[in-house]
């Protein structure tokens, strides 16, 4: 027999690593042998859907309920954005200056990976209330597109701006003397510095907008892909910028070291790279209608 589907809550445009299936599903066990009633009453149901009595004594139907989330007030959004901020600028910009003072021991391939890690594991923890933002290019991208509600992103960002601050004058306080303090500054021209910027924060705004706003993408993976894709942007213009893609990973150390050398160039690059990377994604993924865009897979 055919079975019912029941469409899965869609994950929330804009919030990377938010799962989109339902909240909680189980069997539902009959105990009267009577059909037509229960199965009309409970079909009848707008929150369940029931599998068709099998004709195999023993087997027993499914029931399940899709129930959308509570909402999350503003304030939690931009208290749990303010700390996955703190928490990802500290672990990237320590990282530098570790290196820094241990003449290169962590290289660039464990910079990379730090703050690839702390970016995957802040989206898993705070992107299901927040977003997982974590950078104003990201919500400002968000914004544009309509994925984000403009009235929301100065708070945001300021808590965004905040939290670089605050991460980057605990690092000073820890490890003093903090040198250079973990700024991102050019080693080259600032055309080629530019230009990196712009093409690695385009980069990871395409996948952004991919596991974020498309329902065909993975969007449980979207934690990895994330963490991922700023892992090897790090590999490929760390050297020449220090792969910020984040106008707040490069605000804060400045401030607190009082460099604030090219700082044009990690205000601008990132913000339009961002916008270029998620209107391209726009721009090339298929229409919502085509195909079978909102199945999902059954699960097992």
């Amino acid at each position: 027999m055919e079975t019912e589907d029941v469409a899965s809550v869609p994950s929330a445009p804009a919030t990377p690593g938010t799962p989109g299936a339902p909240l909680f599903g189980g069997r539902y066990k009959p105990e009267a042998r009577g059909t037509n009633g229960a199965g009309s009453l409970l079909n009848s149901c707008k929150c369940f859907s029931i599998e068709p009595w099998a004709l195999e004594e023993g087997t027993l139907p499914t029931a399940t309920c899709s129930i959308p989330p509570p909402p999350v007030s503003l304030a939690r959004k931009v208290g749990a954005e303010f700390i996955g901020t703190l928490i990802l600028i500290f672990a990237g910009t320590a990282t530098a200056i570790v290196n820094q003072k241990t003449q290169g021991a962590e290289t660039l391939l464990g910079c990379a990976a730090s703050t690839g890690l702390a970016v995957m594991v802040v989206i898993l923890a705070t992107g299901h209330i927040s977003g997982g933002h974590l950078n104003p290019s990201i919500t400002i991208a968000f914004a544009s597109l309509k994925h984000f509600p403009w009235k929301h992103v100065p708070m945001y960002v300021s808590a965004q701006v905040m939290a670089s601050v605050c991460a980057a004058f605990a690092l000073k306080g820890v490890f003093h003397p903090m040198m250079s303090g973990g700024v991102t500054v050019p080693s080259g021209g600032y055309g080629q510095a530019f230009a990196l910027e712009f093409i690695i924060s385009f980069n990871l705004m395409f996948v952004v907008t991919a596991v974020a706003t498309d329902t065909r993408a993975v969007g449980e993976l979207a934690a990895i892909a994330v963490g991922a894709t700023v892992m090897l942007n790090i590999l490929i213009a760390g050297e020449t910028t220090g792969g910020s893609m984040n106008p707040v990973r490069t605000l804060g150390p400045a401030i607190a070291a009082n460099n604030f050398r090219a700082i044009w160039v990690y205000l601008t690059a990132p913000i339009l790279g961002a916008l270029f990377g998620a209107g391209v994604y726009s721009a090339v993924k298929l229409p919502e209608g085509d195909g079978h865009a909102h199945e999902k897979p059954p699960i097992t």
